[in-house]
């Protein structure tokens, strides 16, 4: 098939508004937590909804693709993120909340699954690794800029009078004086311009390849007594949930022991987190051409250790740079535990892709038991629980023996010498 350029555009587009409304949880917590007086196990709640969404759908959005194809999919994927979106707009109340997040995470764990066929076949299979890679320069490109359009719509809103015409307009759909939503709003807007626009769009017809296609349930259950399986899937839960943790709980952590403006410097913070993630990932791709995936593992998680540690423990100035230097480290985790995983397994590698899909619940599940202790013990003392899923991911980095290695080259052949 031809490369279609529009389309591949097109999803890169989808990528980048899934993590700019992905990843804004992070520098609204401190704000919420206030607005509605939660404790941190009720503030837990928020991406734990969101991200229990990801962890149950994964598997239920690749059967229901395969019977209704791509476009119908993604049209019912953003047609729910409009939904989740316009519903805490209208009625911004903690409750309302907790569905709106689950609601939308509903649809992007649908989008998750549709993208990388469609961009493989949109952009052609020789092309696919490169627009894999820049799909994940603008996944993290709008995790980056999302924060800062955060600090910006809530200094505009602010201002008397507000000057720009839309912000004024986004001012005047707010409800309850609570600036803040006006990011769902934000959110509705954009869910209804990529509706409207996908819905002229002619989809091209995806043929899925054997590790992208959904198995009988017989496929997964004999998965599921595999103990690699089993351990690669807490692997990803450990990874999610370390990533999740950090980046929705920065912003309050630096707010509640530094006393830092999670409006501005604590959500530059976590802007900062996500950006030095997609710089990590590139290190991290030059990395895996000199040493074995395994030791990029190994010392990737140590360092994260090292930092955390000055992160909790270090002063403000330290602090403040700990935290997004974290991001930088854990960045290349994902994908090597991943890849680790299918290259465990001989067969079924799409149904396995489901089930490590499915560890993104990991995303739910740590914040929740980081707030839930941090309401006994201080949130200081519950980050450390962090200990324990970077020394499960060390554990997975001695103990993975994948059936083949990543190709590597001697630092002197990648300098053309002999």
């Amino acid at each position: 098939m031809q490369r279609n350029n529009f389309l591949v555009g097109v999803i890169l587009l989808i990528w980048f508004v899934i993590s700019f409304v992905t990843n804004i949880l992070g520098p609204l917590m401190p704000i919420i937590i206030q607005t509605y007086k939660l404790s941190l196990t009720m503030a837990a709640f928020l991406p734990f909804s969101f991200f229990l969404a990801y962890g149950i759908m994964s598997i239920p959005s690749g059967i229901m693709i395969e019977k209704l194809g791509e476009k119908k999919s993604m049209l019912i994927a953003f047609s729910l993120n409009f939904i989740g979106a316009i519903a805490f707009g209208l009625y911004p109340q903690y409750g309302i909340a907790l569905a709106s997040l689950f609601i939308i995470g509903i649809g992007m764990a649908m989008l998750q699954v549709i993208i990388n066929p469609l961009m493989r076949t949109s952009g052609g299979e020789e092309n696919f690794a490169f627009f894999s890679v820049l799909g994940q320069l603008v996944f993290g490109l709008a995790s980056f800029i999302s924060p800062f359009v955060f600090s910006y719509l809530l200094a505009e809103l602010s201002a008397s009078p507000v000057q720009n015409p839309f912000i004024g307009m986004l001012a005047g759909l707010v409800k309850d004086g609570l600036s803040w939503t006006a990011l769902y709003w934000l959110f509705s807007f954009i869910f209804l311009l990529i509706l409207v626009l996908l819905s002229f769009i002619k989809m091209p017809v995806v043929e899925l390849k054997d590790d992208e296609k959904s198995g009988a349930g017989s496929v997964y259950l004999g998965l599921l007594k595999n103990r690699d399986v089993i351990l690669f899937f807490l692997g990803i839960v450990a990874y999610v949930g370390t990533e999740q943790a950090l980046a929705n709980w920065m912003s309050e952590f630096l707010r509640s022991y530094h006393q830092v403006d999670p409006n501005k410097e604590g959500a530059q913070a976590v802007a900062w987190f996500w950006g030095l993630m997609s710089l990590g990932c590139l290190l991290g791709l030059a990395l895996l051409k000199l040493w074995d995936s395994r030791a990029v593992l190994k010392v990737a998680t140590l360092i994260a250790v090292g930092v955390l540690s000055i992160a909790l423990f270090g002063s403000k100035e330290l602090a403040v740079y700990a935290f997004p230097a974290a991001g930088f480290f854990i960045s290349v985790m994902f994908s090597i535990i991943f890849s680790l995983a299918l290259n465990s397994v001989v067969q079924h590698h799409g149904s396995f892709s489901g089930i490590l899909c499915s560890g993104i619940f990991g995303g739910a599940l740590v914040p929740l038991i980081i707030g839930s202790l941090g309401d006994w013990i201080g949130l200081r003392f519950a980050l450390m629980f962090l200990y324990i899923t970077l020394a499960y991911i060390l554990f997975l980095a001695f103990y993975a023996k994948p059936i083949v290695n990543n190709k590597t080259v001697s630092l002197k052949q990648l300098l053309g010498r002999k």
